[in-house]
């Protein structure tokens, strides 16, 4: 066999293995492009999240709380050079009694609905801005019963492995027959290191201050840490995170530790 058969013979003998590796490498950044549009809250992709928070030693009586929040985001077009970004949140209440001869109480929560308007090429920081509203769908346990509206915004950048930013809204109530007024903020910082295999480590704790409470009952800060992969169901990628946050700081009545379980169902296009 001459020089050039025997180079022919070895092209063709490499071929397959060339491109497993290349398809390969093709699947494995296409995971890592789905694990960081995962934890972009403004991304121009539909997803439904399925977020299951448990609340340990919850109320006055210590039991605990089960919070299941179904949120959707749904993305639009607004021009040449804009997305509009909706995420709605859904939370279904399991809440133990409050008082000693109460019974748990299970339905669904106040519906809340966040619109961010964001241009679609961004600079090295990736933003949005917009508004939330709270509706008072909640079981009359489970509610606030008030409508409410405010700001909200929302800014995150990727440096290398790292994606650091955070979410920010306070909701005012504008109407509405309960009996307390609503003025609450929500602040959620992030920080997640993305590892080889579409895995990464996320700190994302869901911080809150109740500015209508008196004084030291105002604020839930929790600290924590949490552990997300990308994996498919079929065709269908899926963003899978555990998560275990302690509340250094909380009202009186505040649960002391949550556990996060979170699957979020992801429709690129």
């Amino acid at each position: 066999m001459n020089d050039r058969s025997r180079s022919q013979w070895i092209s063709l003998l490499l071929s397959p293995i060339l491109m497993a590796a290349t398809l390969a490498h093709g699947q494995e950044q296409d995971a890592e492009a789905l694990a960081k549009a995962a934890q972009n809250p403004i991304a121009s992709m539909i997803s439904l999240p399925l977020q299951n928070n448990t609340n340990t030693n919850f109320g006055p009586q210590e039991k605990t709380q089960n919070v299941l929040n179904i949120q959707p985001v749904w993305p639009f077009s607004a021009g040449d050079n804009w997305n509009f970004i909706t995420r709605t949140i859904v939370p279904v209440i399991s809440q133990p009694a409050l008082t000693p001869n109460g019974s748990r109480t299970q339905g669904l929560g106040d519906i809340t609905f966040s619109g961010f308007l964001s241009p679609k090429v961004a600079g090295q920081w990736i933003w949005g801005v917009g508004g939330i509203a709270l509706l008072p769908t909640g079981d009359k346990a489970l509610t606030a019963d008030k409508w409410g509206l405010g700001p909200a915004a929302v800014a995150l950048t990727f440096k290398g492995p790292w994606v650091y930013g955070g979410l920010i809204n306070n909701v005012w109530s504008v109407s509405g027959s309960g009996p307390n007024d609503v003025n609450l903020m929500t602040l959620q910082p992030f920080l997640n290191y993305n590892l080889p295999g579409a895995r990464y480590f996320t700190f994302s704790p869901l911080m809150t201050a109740n500015w209508e409470a008196d004084s030291g009952e105002q604020w839930t800060v929790p600290v924590g840490l949490g552990y997300g992969k990308i994996f498919k169901l079929g065709k269908l990628p899926v963003n899978g995170q555990i998560s275990l946050y302690h509340n250094v700081v909380k009202p009186t009545f505040g649960p002391d530790w949550q556990l996060r379980v979170q699957l979020q169902f992801m429709f690129p296009k």
